[in-house]
């Protein structure tokens, strides 16, 4: 395994030049006409045994079993491009991207004019779009649907993963440093046999391990609702 997840960075990669970028914008524009988009990001949790420590309440999360929530990004291809893997169970989806460097490389404009895809877990922001949480307008109800049809490819991707490494849905009962090099290694493996276009398992099904969490209390982002609402009235008024 930890041979395996030492090859993370060739094949588990953001788009890294222009052409890359348009790319993997195209691919996403075609599904449900949402312009701009890099990657869909969610969080999946993974099942882990009791950890016998002090610290090991921390890993328990909101449905009361032990996990790691692992934080991933993928484009249209179903291509997983960004994994977060050091994170307990009881830590919400937003704090693990709040302290991402992938936050920060949006931060520092590194995809300028580019959007992550999330679900209401996550804060909108300039460059993070997110659900509306009444849309009423007919440009509203336009944006909902593109954003959410968009964004559920994380999803089937979680749910194809888990059907292709059966370990992540049944539960790793290893040390927990281990079991996260079992992680990135099975989510390097699935790049791999996607490139190789090896058939994946059938999954119409969302992950049976997400847990949709409510945003915690903390200041609206109001220019990411600037953003957002300008996106509602230009592309889809």
């Amino acid at each position: 395994s930890k041979r395996i997840a030492s090859l993370r960075p060739l094949f588990i990669k953001m788009p890294e030049n222009q052409i890359e970028k348009q790319e993997v914008q195209i691919g996403f524009y075609e599904m449900y006409n949402f312009p701009r988009v890099i990657g869909a990001i969610d969080c999946t949790h993974i099942r882990i045994q009791s950890p016998k420590s002090d610290i090991g309440e921390q890993f328990r999360n909101r449905k009361g079993y032990f996990s790691f929530n692992i934080q991933a990004v993928c484009n249209s291809k179903m291509e997983i491009t960004n994994i977060v893997a050091r994170w307990p169970g009881s830590v919400h989806d937003s704090t693990i991207f709040d302290n991402s460097l992938l936050r920060a490389q949006f931060e520092n404009n590194e995809f300028e004019g580019c959007f992550l895809l999330g679900d209401g877990g996550y804060p909108c922001r300039n460059y993070l779009m997110t659900p509306l949480l009444n849309p009423t307008t007919n440009a509203e109800l336009r944006y909902q649907k593109s954003q959410i049809g968009t964004r559920n490819i994380i999803e089937r991707v979680f749910g194809v993963l888990k059907r292709r490494f059966p370990v992540l849905s049944i539960g790793i009962r290893t040390q927990p440093k281990t079991a996260l090099t079992t992680v990135v290694a099975t989510a390097v493996l699935y790049n791999i046999l996607l490139k190789q276009h090896d058939v994946m398992p059938q999954n119409d099904q969302q992950d049976e391990n997400h847990i949709l969490e409510e945003i915690p209390a903390a200041p609206v982002n109001q220019v990411g609702n600037v953003v957002r609402n300008n996106l509602i009235q230009t592309h889809f008024g």
